[in-house]
């Protein structure tokens, strides 16, 4: 099969697979991660009424006021564009209502490692970094060591597919096309970025955790 075909296949082959995903799982996991209030896509799960719940209810503002993750609770949450958002306080709660804007994860939540590829995936509250007073989320601590061999250029990264293509997209979409027929130039694969971490953590150009 010519070339050319073959990647006319790949790529139908894929469009056709985002799009059965996307038709499926309408009520699940797309549509917590995909709100129709704007802020999307979030790295955000169903609540027990199917509820776009955030980060799996970390409280995002004790990031920013106590220096840590904390799991918040049910009995002080909040609604901001139909994403639900759990606090450890009443007291953190009240400064979410008061500037939500203020204490919203970079990327929608999801792992800043993934957005420097253009995928919206993963991101785990209990793995993170503040960077110039504002708050990443990472999917693991592999990926928080592959972005920290070079935060600088991979925070610009970052910033750049999140701002051109991510943010307002579909993040189930963007995840196909960017993990299948669309690439971006300076991909790299799971074992490409550990191998990368062992060699950087061998040279010590690793901080300390």
């Amino acid at each position: 099969m010519p070339s050319n075909m073959k990647s006319a296949s790949k790529i139908g082959g894929a469009v056709l697979i985002a799009a059965c995903i996307i038709f499926l799982g309408g009520c699940g996991a797309i549509k917590a991660q995909n709100p129709s209030q704007g802020y999307k896509p979030v790295n955000a799960t169903p609540d027990e009424a199917g509820t776009p719940l955030m980060l799996k209810g970390y409280d995002v503002v004790s990031y920013f006021v106590a220096n840590k993750d904390t799991v918040g609770s049910p009995q002080f949450k909040t609604n901001y564009k139909d994403i639900v958002f759990y606090f450890s306080s009443a007291e953190n709660k009240a400064l979410f209502d008061k500037e939500p804007t203020k204490y919203l994860p970079e990327f929608g939540g999801y792992c800043a490692n993934g957005i420097v590829y253009g995928i919206p995936w993963g991101g785990d509250g209990n793995t993170w970094k503040m960077i110039d007073g504002k708050l990443y989320i990472f999917g693991g601590q592999g990926s928080k060591d592959a972005f920290l061999i070079d935060e600088k250029n991979n925070l610009t990264l970052a910033n750049k597919y999140w701002k051109e293509e991510v943010d307002g997209n579909n993040s189930f979409w963007q995840r196909t096309k960017r993990t299948t027929f669309a690439r971006v130039p300076h991909y790299k694969s799971g074992a490409e970025l550990a191998k990368a971490v062992d060699e950087a953590k061998a040279k010590g150009l690793l901080p300390k955790a």
